[in-house]
């Protein structure tokens, strides 16, 4: 069956005539997404209470106000920096939604971590599910959780600590976080990413060192391979 027509009129690709938010830098544009470097501390999407509707998606949805339809594809933590990629369209919407979710994009973090990790490369693979009694924490569940796998290789060792590179196979909430601060003989690195709030030292660095530096996925309307690139900011 082929989908219907999308009929949302084309956006022009001159950023300039779309009037770009200072905060939230437009790195590319289509006819029908935007892809934007994130900066941390802001939300990918509206939380609970006034004082959290400030966040990526309405300052998208303000930069393109005749877009239509969902714009999210998908999120990143508040305090996590980097790339995202919105639709402009409905069907722009649901093809890039399942491009995520049959793991058919390619994403990339850089991180820093506290202490030096044991090995050059690897993949973690512990399943997740949330810490109900501490929301939003997650935590490592054999029985209840939802299988999360994050291969990972080391950029540098700066004195005591490490530069690594995350290439996340599934997307689950707080994934690489957890998996980066899991002990090492419990699978994980034993060493949480600097600055982490929820599950290391908030107080090791001004932010949180991760950020989402490689992004790539099939164009919705062309179908021709997109990538992007943003140096980590740390």
């Amino acid at each position: 069956m082929t989908s219907p027509p999308d009929t949302t009129p084309e956006f022009p690709t001159d950023l300039r005539a779309r009037g770009p938010d200072d905060t939230v830098r437009v790195l590319g544009l289509g006819v029908r997404w935007v892809v934007i470097d994130k900066p941390p501390g802001m939300l990918s999407v509206p939380g609970r209470g006034e004082d959290k509707q400030d966040c990526v998606a309405a300052r998208v949805r303000a930069m393109f106000p005749d877009a239509t339809g969902p714009l999210t594809v998908h999120r990143l933590d508040m305090d996590t920096s980097g790339l995202m990629v919105f639709a402009l369209s409905p069907l722009a919407q649901g093809k890039l939604s399942r491009q995520f979710q049959l793991r058919k994009t390619v994403k990339q973090y850089a991180a820093i971590l506290e202490g030096q990790v044991e090995g050059d490369a690897g993949e973690i693979d512990l399943p997740l599910f949330v810490d109900w009694p501490n929301r939003p924490r997650q935590q490592v569940d054999y029985i209840l959780g939802k299988p999360a796998q994050t291969a990972w290789t080391v950029t540098a060792r700066e004195g005591d600590r490490t530069r690594v590179e995350f290439r996340p196979v599934t997307g689950r909430s707080h994934q690489l976080r957890v998996h980066a601060a899991t002990p090492r003989d419990e699978g994980g690195l034993g060493a949480p990413i600097v600055g982490d709030p929820l599950y290391g030292d908030p107080d090791a660095a001004p932010r949180m060192l991760l950020h989402a530096s490689h992004l790539g996925f099939w164009e919705p309307t062309t179908g021709v391979w997109t990538e992007f690139q943003s140096e980590a900011p740390f």
